[in-house]
């Protein structure tokens, strides 16, 4: 572990062989993005639209549970293992489409899928975050979701091509065999664990330990609730344009040709977006371009409604693509940054656990509207809520720098001065063998990692100063956390060692 570096130039050459593993991933979802709806009303005769989309539910549930899982067990077995396990399922897949006699092997290839998917993706986005640390996040989260969705929309294009030139079937799905093999071989020889990383990152971390993952990451952190609510409509909008936007342009008769690089432009935006809106993410409020990203995306969905031409359609993907792009490196670096490095596999899993659940919940929702009132209600749902996520985005999330803002040091003397009239509550924020070598008389230890357990020790009337060693590091964060848990809390200038000298 020691010569262990963290950093996105320190591990360059191992990124970009997870880069490229990504890129053969985000293909495999690629396959069937622009073909499979019409698979299923071209060789099966399927009408009901909640039939169709019934391979998206599967994929989405299958998916969120293996999302959850390999988060669970990536400290466990290792991320390096979990991503092989996951390329192993996806050699069956291609050869399953192009043979399936019915829809139930259509069913069964997503379940698949979904597998391949949870375990693949969700191990190259901890990977990378654990190689490149605290700085640069968002960019690394950019370039590993720009491989990604770049590939999805450009395989989506590739098949619709292929579809229009030589049939639906089978030889759009010649190209996941490929996609399948490279993938296993190159994360079977080529990748190596970050797992050392890890322990590297937690040695610094002065972030707080979650005491719940699973209920503060879906919804009990401001932060963390925010997110998660907030991937899960984006995925749910996402699977209502991979089911039903075919079939829209299709009933707009557009041949199939034009409906793959329509289909394709929303993906290939959204990976392209996300080389920049990442690096925007580690110098930009996150709070900001979450809520700016979900609004473009219901603003787009909405003007679906009214759209007509292939122009029009093309437009609206370039601005439902955009605003994708500038979530979704924002939500992981999001997780990332509000997570303990020991955490933050689970934290991220549950969180991608949520946000895939969105593909069935999008599946299910827009196939019963659509079945029963048509496709036009159905896009307007799904607009509308996705302007709600951004909403509660705006007024429930709080921003990066807010408590930076609010949060100000105290002098020692304004401490003395407070502390005759009883109201102060000096907090020592450092490890208790720290605190034994010298601290401030009368302070408590409490650290970051213990907080949850004692803050109701603390009270609402009294000012808490919070201390370290020079000050501004963990005790800064402390004041922060509770302050933002309705503490009346400052940190003290120059720490523990000013007081002292």
């Amino acid at each position: 572990m020691n010569n262990v570096e963290l950093g996105l130039k320190q591990n360059w050459k191992q990124f970009f062989i997870l880069v490229i593993i990504n890129a053969f991933v985000g293909g495999m979802v690629g396959l069937e993005r622009s073909i499979l709806p019409e698979i299923a009303e071209g060789d099966f005769g399927m009408v009901a639209r909640t039939a169709i989309l019934s391979f998206i539910i599967v994929f989405g549930i299958t998916k969120a549970i293996t999302n959850y899982y390999t988060g669970a067990l990536a400290n466990k077995y290792g991320r390096k293992r979990l991503l092989i396990a996951g390329w192993i399922v996806a050699l069956p897949i291609p050869i399953i489409l192009i043979y399936a006699p019915d829809w139930n092997w259509i069913i069964f290839a997503n379940v698949l899928l979904g597998i391949n998917q949870g375990l693949t993706w969700s191990s190259t986005v901890v990977m990378k975050i654990d190689l490149v640390g605290e700085k640069n996040r968002g960019l690394a989260m950019g370039i590993n979701e720009s491989a990604g969705y770049l590939a999805v929309g450009g395989v989506a294009f590739l098949t619709g091509w292929i579809a229009g030139e030589y049939g639906l079937r089978p030889y759009p799905f010649y190209l996941g065999l490929g996609f399948a093999i490279i993938g296993l071989l190159g994360s079977w020889l080529f990748v190596k664990d970050t797992i050392h990383h890890v322990s590297k990152e937690t040695a610094n971390s002065t972030v707080r330990k979650l005491k719940n993952i699973f209920w503060e990451t879906t919804w009990k952190d401001k932060n963390l609730g925010s997110i998660s609510q907030a991937g899960l409509v984006n995925n749910l909008n996402d699977g209502m344009v991979w089911g039903l936007f075919p079939i829209l342009l299709a009933t707009k008769n557009f041949p199939i040709g034009e409906i793959g690089i329509i289909v394709a432009v929303y993906p290939v935006v959204w990976g392209l977006g996300q080389l920049f809106t990442g690096k925007m993410a580690d110098h930009f409020n996150k709070k900001n371009m979450l809520f700016l990203g979900m609004l473009s995306q219901g603003l787009a969905l909405l003007a679906m409604l009214w759209a007509d031409t292939f122009v029009d359609y093309v437009a609206l993907s370039v601005l439902l693509g955009a605003g994708t792009a500038m979530v979704y490196p924002t939500f992981l670096a999001a997780i990332a940054e509000n997570t303990h490095p020991q955490q933050r596999a689970n934290s991220i899993g549950i969180f991608r656990l949520w946000r895939d659940l969105g593909y069935a919940f999008g599946a299910i929702i827009t196939g019963v509207i659509a079945d029963v009132w048509g496709l036009g209600p159905s896009i307007g749902a799904i607009g509308g809520l996705t302007l709600v996520s951004a909403i509660i985005i705006l007024i429930r999330m709080r921003k990066n720098n807010e408590m930076e803002q609010e949060v100000n040091c105290i002098e020692k003397s304004e401490v003395l001065a407070l502390s005759q009239n009883g109201k102060v509550v000096v907090l020592d924020v450092r490890s208790e063998e720290e605190y034994l070598s010298s601290h401030i008389e009368g302070a408590l230890n409490i650290t970051m990692d213990t907080i949850s357990e004692n803050i109701a020790e603390l009270k609402t009337a009294d000012l808490v100063v919070t201390a370290c060693g020079k000050g501004g590091g963990r005790s800064s964060d402390m004041a922060r956390f509770l302050k933002d848990r309705g503490l009346n809390s400052r940190w003290l200038c120059n720490g523990t060692f000013g007081w002292l000298e």
